[in-house]
């Protein structure tokens, strides 16, 4: 008989107790088990073996015998199941297969517009994703879930498009519906940053637990990490820093309906149109970059005015935040120093000191991965959850290979 335990509002499976156990990477004896639960030795031999047919967990190698035959330890399989992780932006899509660690197995890059609407970019990415997961080498049967990031503001629980403003045709579209019925799996969605901010801080900042993260590419928008926990606010709509006013500017006009807007003054967008001329055609993030790392002295100006003006907000979210790092993503975030620098001009200057004796303000490690990994983080941690374990269970399979 199966024992269950009481975690949260969920009944959780003794089965379920020893996986999470396990999860912390670190590979244990069965008398280790045994200790760490206070379940008996046949119970939890009755759990290992549950999760061993499913392909869950593993043999790993023997343990340092004190004595007689070596004891055999056991560790979670991350290659049991694969993840298919989608990083859509508002001019590209970054798709990746990763394993139950969020390591990335395959993964490729394409252009798409946003504003042709979900049904074709979804069709797109979904008819993408299944090839690559073949790619990879598992088969549709194992793979586990999607993850998405989106260039605008998401309603989390459902998954839908709230109002995005660089997205004609998403809001209210129900993403996660539309994906299972192409995939056959559960899905989630967020906003882009919001991934991106878990990809950076479970892969490049696990020890900091208050970590603010920046995107500035063609939009410009931001997460938080609170105590190790994203922070999605209420609606799911924090982080929208792209469309706090910017008080020198309270007459540029924004996309969103607004005036003066972070992003109608830094985003990339708003600086290729201000920038372009004859002289130097420049019309997307992408180009600004490439500017920026030849030389060019009006866009390496641009590129640090930018910065201030992003760092004007920043000084103000450090003060009620209070972060340990800054970190500073997104595709503008390549072009050099200059961006960066201007952000640590104004936020320094502006902030209190006690606020900033310790906080550092740095680039991207993750790069362009921080959204995939963020989104395959997203599916792992809420479909191997101790509320949701035991459904993975269910779907079994002693055939799932330990590659």
């Amino acid at each position: 008989m199966t024992r269950h335990v009481t975690h949260g509002p969920h009944p959780v499976s003794g089965t379920s107790a020893l996986f999470q156990l396990l999860r912390d990477g670190r590979p244990r004896t069965r008398a280790e088990l045994v200790s760490e639960t206070r379940l008996a030795r046949s119970t939890v031999s009755e759990h290992l073996e549950t999760l061993l047919a499913s392909g869950f967990l593993k043999r790993a190698d023997t343990a340092r015998s004190t004595g007689g035959r070596p004891p055999t330890t056991f560790a979670i399989n991350h290659a049991a199941r694969a993840v298919l992780a989608v990083d859509i932006g508002v001019t590209h899509a970054h798709l990746a297969v990763t394993d139950l660690s969020g390591r990335i197995l395959v993964d490729e890059e394409h252009e798409l517009d946003v504003s042709s609407g979900p049904d074709t970019v979804l069709a797109d990415v979904c008819h993408r994703g299944r090839a690559l997961v073949r790619r990879s080498g598992y088969g549709e049967d194992e793979l586990i879930g999607v993850g998405v990031g989106l260039p605008g503001p998401v309603e989390h629980a459902t998954g839908r498009p709230t109002r995005p403003p660089l997205m004609p045709g998403w809001d209210g579209f129900d993403v996660p519906g539309f994906v299972h019925e192409h995939l056959s799996v559960p899905t989630l969605v967020d906003n882009d940053v919001n991934v991106m901010t878990v990809g950076e801080q479970r892969t490049q900042w696990p020890e900091v637990p208050n970590l603010l993260y920046v995107k500035v590419a063609t939009g410009i928008g931001s997460g938080l990490m609170t105590d190790g926990h994203l922070h999605r606010g209420a609606q799911g709509a924090a982080g929208d820093m792209g469309h706090v006013q910017v008080p020198h500017s309270a007459d540029v006009p924004c996309h969103c309906g607004n005036v003066g807007c972070l992003e109608a003054i830094a985003g990339g967008a708003a600086l290729a149109a201000r920038l372009n001329t004859p002289d130097l055609p420049v019309t997307t993030s992408a180009e600004l970059v490439e500017l920026a790392r030849g030389g060019s002295a009006g866009v390496l100006k641009a590129l640090r005015q930018a910065g201030r003006d992003i760092g004007d907000v920043l000084a103000t979210a450090v003060s009620l935040f209070n972060p340990s790092v800054i970190v500073i993503g997104g595709s503008l975030s390549q072009a050099g120093e200059q961006l960066i620098a201007g952000v640590r001009e104004v936020v320094y200057q502006r902030s209190l000191p006690l606020a900033t004796q310790d906080l550092r303000i740095v680039r991207s490690r993750a790069g362009e991965r921080a959204g995939v990994v963020g989104a395959a983080v997203m599916v792992i941690d809420d479909l191997l959850a101790p509320a949701n374990i035991d459904s993975q269970l269910s779907r079994g399979g002693a055939s799932v290979p330990s590659r």
